[in-house]
């Protein structure tokens, strides 16, 4: 696939996973490009945590349930009525997920780059989860980002170390199709900006 297919392509999937599962080499390939991310000082702070257990994903699932409500009750009107039909996760229906970390311990002492910008790290992470994203899509795989959760929970849930940091879970698998209109604006959530109400030059 062109690059800029798969850029244009990426979605935030959750509805569309069909279950079936992802071949060995091809979450191989997909997990590589995620390690071959930039990383500040060349630290790669990430791990990736494959979790394919029912029993671990339906506590999650819950966890991340029980979050959705808790946003949606400080909705009103519009806002409300728009959020009750979004769909913001897929953690039983996607073939696995692959939940990525960040450890800010890793390269130290001295971290290359990250000296003045502590969050540099964070953003090398970011730039992994991306690369993972980008190559599923050229796979023809889904991805979906779950963002409601409380990060204490998830790493009980895991057993991540003290001082390592949950960003991403992420729903992987195959999918029935990949909508050509992202869901939150599909929905009327909102829409995306044109590049020119964002683009500057020589100054803000």
């Amino acid at each position: 696939m062109d690059f800029y297919e798969a850029v244009a392509r990426r979605r935030d999937v959750r509805a569309e996973f069909t279950g079936e599962p992802v071949d060995d080499e091809v979450l191989y390939r997909i997990l590589t490009a995620a390690h071959s991310a930039p990383s500040v000082g060349m630290s790669q702070p990430w791990d990736f945590v494959l979790v394919r257990d029912p029993v671990t994903r339906k506590a999650f699932h819950t966890h991340v349930a029980a979050r959705r409500d808790d946003f949606a009750a400080t909705l009103d009107g519009e806002r409300a009525s728009t959020f009750q039909r979004i769909k913001i996760e897929g953690i039983l229906e996607s073939s696995l997920s692959i939940v990525v970390t960040y450890s800010p311990g890793r390269g130290s002492p001295a971290v290359l780059g990250r000296h003045t910008i502590a969050d540099t790290g964070l953003y090398s992470v970011c730039l992994a989860i991306q690369n993972l994203w980008l190559a599923a899509t050229a796979e023809d795989l889904g991805v979906g980002w779950v963002s409601f959760y409380d990060e204490e929970f998830l790493a009980s849930l895991l057993d991540i170390p003290d001082g390592v940091r949950p960003v991403a879970w992420l729903c992987v698998g195959p999918v029935s199709r990949l909508h050509s209109v992202p869901d939150l604006e599909r929905h009327g959530w909102r829409s995306r900006l044109p590049l020119e109400a964002v683009l500057h030059e020589e100054r803000f």
